[in-house]
């Protein structure tokens, strides 16, 4: 039997409740029957996200892992990403059982795109691997342009109740991209959450991408995703680096601009609603939102 790690269990209890608890207890049993089942056997530590744990395995010798995560409307899609890429620019997906959120995966290195200290090179990198992501869309994906509807509502209703410090005119910027590129979206699978720490080091390819959200919408809103990048690497040129991603993955350099600068209003105003656990980045988001308009 695994042992979950109590960060983990902690941290979903926290955000889950009771249902986080029941989870984290039928986890070790869940792992179990799934080894069993796939004729795999521990090959290391238990590892974790945000939403689920990572075991290294082995089947017949080749090293995978076995990713569970908790059952989650968010989480549905990940496999069907995956199966769609066929290992173009991501890991292999080897087995799958979508009633317990569960896959068995390729496995990747331990390092992330995140850990070069080059922040042109990071996005460059991540350009060139998104180009490769960027397939047509298999059939039965959420759309992003479902979402559309909720986003504008959303950025009305924070506008005027929450107190910030965002000009009418970047507000109504982000506004406008809901209006006009939000709700007739092309055909396009899009990772959804694509940044530096999804995206690993490998032998097969250099780089291949985890994580996904499994969408179907505009390639540029990974762009956006692409702004916890810039976060992480504290740049002082945010369009600098934004251009540097859209190029290399052929994208349009205002499209990607105008994503991007919705997500760092949503950022800005989910922070003022429910709070950032690190400093400060209530205000890179609401100073990254004004570059961006």
């Amino acid at each position: 039997m695994i042992e979950v790690p109590p960060v983990f269990v902690q941290s979903t209890v926290d955000r889950e409740g009771v249902t986080g608890r029941t989870w984290t207890s039928s986890l070790p049993g869940i792992v179990a029957d799934l080894l069993s089942r796939w004729e795999c056997v521990l090959d290391g530590a238990v590892m974790h996200g945000e939403v689920g744990v990572v075991v290294p395995v082995r089947r017949a010798g080749e090293a995978l892992v076995l990713k569970v995560s908790f059952p989650h409307p968010g989480n549905v899609h990940e496999p069907d990403a995956f199966a769609a890429w066929n290992g173009r620019g991501a890991v292999l997906l080897h087995e799958r059982d979508d009633s317990q959120f569960a896959m068995l995966l390729e496995r990747a290195g331990s390092s992330s795109l995140a850990e070069l200290a080059d922040g042109p090179a990071i996005m460059a990198s991540a350009g060139e691997l998104h180009r490769r992501l960027t397939i047509p869309a298999p059939a039965g994906l959420p759309r992003l342009a479902a979402q559309a509807d909720d986003w504008e509502a959303s950025l009305l209703r924070d506008s005027a109740e929450l107190p910030h410090a965002l000009p009418a005119r970047v507000v109504g910027a982000a506004v406008d991209t809901v209006r006009e590129l939000g709700r007739a979206q092309p055909e396009v699978l899009v990772h959804g959450d694509f940044h530096a720490r999804n995206v690993l080091r490998a032998s097969r390819e250099p780089w291949l991408a985890v994580d996904p959200k499994g969408y179907v919408g505009d390639p540029a809103y990974d762009g956006g995703t692409m702004l916890k990048t810039c976060a992480m690497l504290g740049d002082a040129s945010p369009l600098r680096l934004l251009d540097i991603f859209a190029s290399a993955a052929e994208l349009s350099r205002t499209r990607t601009r105008r994503w991007a600068q919705l997500h760092a209003v949503q950022a800005a105003f989910w922070g003022h609603r429910h709070g950032f656990g690190i400093p400060g980045l209530i205000e890179f988001a609401e100073g990254l939102s004004e570059t961006l308009t």
